[in-house]
Formats: structure tokens, sequence, C-alpha cells
């Protein structure tokens, strides 16, 4: 079997803009950097994203390097517009991108790496992995939720409001996707919205000095190896013009967690109940690593300690897509850092 010089797992702006990187490193696509991804199309996250979130609705999508976001409306779809735009640089560049291939597990195999996908396996001198959060959706667990009538549903499942018409949703998480969702919800249901923590609304403008010091924050914690926290959670939450009516409407009358979930809604400790039909779980991602777990790369502190993208534990792999570079403006330029630490490793593997 050929080894590889390295492996990138993921596909989504990420695992793009380190395979671009590479390349014009001088790796070969295909002979000396393969690609993988578990996704039937390409799009990573964006193309399971719901038919109502549209252009106006995103934070952005920063262009991949060497390729301009073409022009779009505001009214397109974003699980459209995206994924055209991740097909059209995987042709352009040549990244030749492997699909579905879904990495069940990636192991030692001496001074190499083994990725492992059903039958079908790799060799490689070092590993990008670019998995996200996508496939690792987080519901905490509420006592009585077996025994809710409802539809409980998480961010990952939900396609659009209408689904919900004339009934009442418990949209539970303190994010800016809850914020989202309790808008255009709203328009066709009753809502209640229920959080751990009291919302923290952003006032002041996020300028590029805030964004850089909420980002610090986050990698402060990867670099102690503690799990990774959102930026969003440091950065607090801002209202956007189309949900300026959802706000003076009341749809953000925040109130506190439940102490349990009913075979009818919630309940909280003091007594109150509250009647839905379904609950919308908006609580959020974790990282979609446990493939790598044979590595141990894990901290006693219950995170993926990195040194930039390194894993400290194992200098082989690189993590992109991970904690600070989340977004996909850190996820570009965490992609350039993780393909000059892969060519960094090579040449110490060679000295």
């Amino acid at each position: 079997m050929d080894v590889l010089a390295t492996v990138v797992v993921g596909a989504g702006q990420a695992g793009l803009s380190t395979a671009h990187h590479l390349v014009r490193l001088g790796l070969r696509p295909g002979a000396d950097v393969v690609v993988l991804d578990a996704d039937d199309a390409p799009g990573g996250a964006w193309q399971h994203r719901w038919d109502t979130l549209t252009m106006a609705d995103v934070h952005g999508v920063a262009a991949l390097p060497d390729l301009a976001v073409p022009p779009f409306s505001d009214d397109r779809p974003a699980n459209l517009v995206v994924p055209a735009y991740f097909a059209d640089y995987e042709r352009r560049h040549g990244l030749g991108v492997l699909r579905p291939v879904a990495v069940e597990r990636v192991e030692p195999a001496g001074e190499l790496l083994r990725v492992v996908a059903g039958d079908r396996t790799w060799l490689t001198r070092t590993l990008v992995n670019a998995t996200g959060t996508w496939r690792r959706p987080f519901v905490p667990r509420y006592p009585g939720a077996e025994l809710f009538q409802g539809r409980q549903l998480h961010t990952h499942d939900y396609r659009g409001p209408d689904a919900f018409a004339g009934g009442h949703v418990v949209v539970v998480g303190g994010g800016a996707s809850a914020v989202q969702l309790l808008a255009e919800v709203s328009r066709v249901a009753g809502t209640t919205w229920v959080t751990r923590r009291p919302p923290v609304w952003r006032t002041a403008d996020f300028t590029p000095e805030a964004g850089r010091a909420a980002v610090a924050l986050v990698e402060d914690r990867v670099r102690r190896g503690l799990p990774p926290a959102s930026v969003v959670s440091v950065t607090g939450l801002a209202l956007r013009a189309q949900e300026q009516d959802a706000w003076e409407r009341g749809v953000y009358d925040r109130q506190p967690a439940p102490a349990r979930l009913t075979a009818t809604g919630i309940a909280w400790a003091d007594g109150r109940e509250q009647r839905a039909d379904a609950v919308l779980w908006a609580t959020g991602f974790r990282p979609d690593v446990a493939h790598l777990a044979p590595l141990h790369l894990r901290s006693a502190a219950g995170g993926i300690q990195l040194d930039g993208t390194t894993a400290v534990r194992d200098p082989r792999v690189q993590l992109v897509g991970y904690g600070p570079s989340a977004s996909t403006i850190g996820a570009n330029r965490a992609g350039r850092t993780a393909a000059l630490g892969v060519l960094a490793r090579l040449r110490a593997q060679a000295a």
C-alpha cells in the first residue's frame, strides 16, 4: 500500500482551505494528499441547513482561498448557494475529494497513521482532521424527556417553521440559532424560550478588535486542553434587522430552564407548567472527533490540546474547524496554519 503524505478528513470550509494550501505548497492531490468526505455531495454542513435559512440570515461566508464567493441575492437559500460554491471550488482546484467516505477510526501504525473507512484503508504520515461538529448534535438530559408525547427535534433536523403551524413550541438554547429560529417559528406558532442562563445581549458594534478578543478566549481554552467553547458564548447575542419584529412581539421573553419535561410540555421547579406540541433543541453541537479516539489525543481536562492547529499529544495530527477555527473566517486561517504544520512535520520525519 502506498504511503500518503497526508489525509484530510472532511471537505467543509476548513478541509477545502487546508487541501488547497497543501497543494500550493507542492503536494499532489490524489498522490500525496487525499481528501475524504462523509457526505454524498459537496457543501459540508451547509447542504443540510433548513430551506428557510437564506443568505441574508447567515453571518457571512468567507471566500475560500483563491476563489471569490459568486454574487447572490439575499433571498437565496444558503443550502443551495454555499454547496454550489464549494463544488465549483473543488472542480477548479482539482482537489479530487473522495465521497462518500465515512472515516470510522484513525489508529497508530508504527510511525504512520492508518485511516479506516469500512473495508478501505489509507496509510499516511500525517492527518488533518476537519470534521467540524454537524454530525454531533447535542441534546442535554432532562428528567421526563422520554415521557413527552409531542415532537422533539434538534436544529440539526429542523427544516422550517411550517411543521409547527398553529401549535406551541418550546425552544431550548441560548445561542444565535435559538434567536433566529424563535423569530421565524413565532410567526406561525406560539413559542416559549428557555435557557440555563440569562442571555447576554450585545448592544455595541461587533468590531474586529472584539472579534479577535473573543477568538483569543477560545484559543486559550484549546491551548490548555479544555473542551472548546463557541465564539458566540463569549461575544453575546445580537438582534439582526429581521428579528426586530420578534423582539417587539415579546418573543424573547426568556424563561429559566425547566426542571423536567412532562407528557404534555415542560414544568418548572416552582410548579408552573407550559403545554407544548414540540420541543426544539437549539443546544449546539460537539466536535466530531470520536474516530480519533485510538490516538488518545484528549487531555485530562477533556479537550484536545492544540499548539496552533497541531495536536500536542501527537504532532502528526492537525485539527481545523475545531474551537477557534470553527467559523468560516477562522477555518481559512487555520487551513494555512495546518498546511504549514503538515509540511514541517514531513520535513522533521525526513531528517
